[in-house]
């Protein structure tokens, strides 16, 4: 992951720079970065009270005392309280403040040259009215409405291959709670900021259409029962008379009993990342806690649904005594398929290799005394 295109990151480095270049070019003035922007609303609003501050700004009161206080010792504003409302406590910036605010206008506006050098007047201009827009999307955050609608970024509109024994669409939720190297949806693991999202209602809209035609919906990741609102979701395909595949890593066996028990879905696969011992190394977590693993897996095979469970076979994290052990962890499960691992773009981290079918078949038949219905998928 070597992209920095992330609007946190980009943030982030923006905000760091200019807070060394405005500390270095304030050292004179015992002043910092971070009691600049209070300094320069208040010259230019004489008599604003903190609570004005706080909304034009974005600011918490810890944050507006704690700065107020140290511009008011360093002697560059004073308060006092209002003739109208004696809670009320209006500040004012003194001479001293005066005589270096223009030197700070241009340390203000040098920054802004540095930063836009070589660039156009309409780059300029159209920077700044993104900046603007983006920073009047940010003040709306605190008025906005919890949304409790699912994230999804992406609708594969058949597949006969994902749902067993029927035509369907695959659908994708974001976000994982596991890194596994050999992940195909690292898009969906380190979700960009600016990854497309799917109206929900789109995805609606198009299974209504297809009820004629198709039979089931499979919903995969990323991890979905990290969703908070996949129930209600599950519900709303329910509706509509899909029947529901769902692919888990086995992380919530407390949501996933749940969806069981309230019928919101009719199959699940699970995926086995490896025997219980390399899991941290197998999903990228150190000291990663197997325990609703084991959970997990141990509610699906007292059989209150169809499932499956899956292992993607990669040549660097499974040897054929890691099978076996999966063999016997999972002892006469209904069904568990070896995938062929297949490297791709995609993948969390490259380099990493599939066996060849001969020695997929071997593992396979290191498993069957175990689990008699093991099948090798995807070679």
């Amino acid at each position: 992951m070597e992209s920095n295109n992330y609007l946190l990151m980009n943030i982030s480095i923006l905000y760091r720079c200019g807070q060394k270049y405005y500390d270095k070019q304030l050292s004179d003035y015992d002043i910092n970065a971070g009691q600049l922007p209070f300094l320069i609303l208040i010259y230019e609003n004489e008599g604003i009270s903190m609570q004005e501050l706080a909304v034009r700004g974005c600011f918490d009161k810890g944050t507006i005392t704690k700065s107020i206080g140290k511009l008011e010792d360093a002697g560059y504003v004073r308060s006092c309280a209002s003739t109208t409302d004696k809670r009320v406590r209006l500040l004012y910036t003194t001479d001293r403040t005066k005589d270096i605010i223009s030197k700070i206008y241009l340390i203000r506006r040098e920054w802004w040259e540095r930063l836009t050098r070589d660039m156009s007047a309409s780059e300029c201009a159209n920077t700044e009215a993104l900046l603007d827009a983006l920073t009047e999307k940010a003040k709306q955050y605190d008025a906005m409405e919890d949304e409790k609608e699912i994230k999804l970024f992406g609708l594969q509109k058949l597949t006969l291959l994902d749902y067993p024994q029927k035509m369907a669409s695959t659908i994708f939720t974001g976000g994982c709670n596991m890194r596994c190297p050999f992940c195909q949806n690292a898009d969906l693991v380190f979700l960009n900021e600016n990854t497309s999202q799917i109206p929900t209602k789109d995805i609606i809209a198009f299974l209504k259409k297809r009820r004629s035609v198709l039979e089931g919906v499979c919903i995969t990741g990323g991890e979905p029962l990290l969703n908070d609102t996949l129930e209600s979701f599950l519900r709303t395909i329910k509706e509509l008379g899909y029947q529901i595949k769902l692919d888990t890593n086995g992380s919530y066996p407390k949501r996933l009993k749940e969806l069981v028990e309230k019928k919101l879905i009719d199959y699940v696969a699970m995926d086995i990342k490896n025997c219980l011992k390399r899991y941290p190394e197998t999903t990228g977590i150190h000291n990663f806690d197997v325990t609703p693993i084991i959970e997990s897996a141990a509610y699906l095979m007292e059989d209150h649904i169809p499932y499956e469970f899956r292992t993607t076979i990669v040549k660097e994290l499974h040897t054929l005594a890691d099978v076996q052990e999966i063999g016997k962890w999972l002892k006469d499960a209904r069904a568990y398929y070896l995938q062929g691992f297949v490297d791709s773009e995609r993948v969390i981290q490259k380099g990493l290799h599939a066996y060849d079918a001969q020695t997929m078949k071997q593992l396979q038949e290191a498993v069957i005394p175990y689990i008699a219905n093991t099948q090798l998928r995807g070679l």
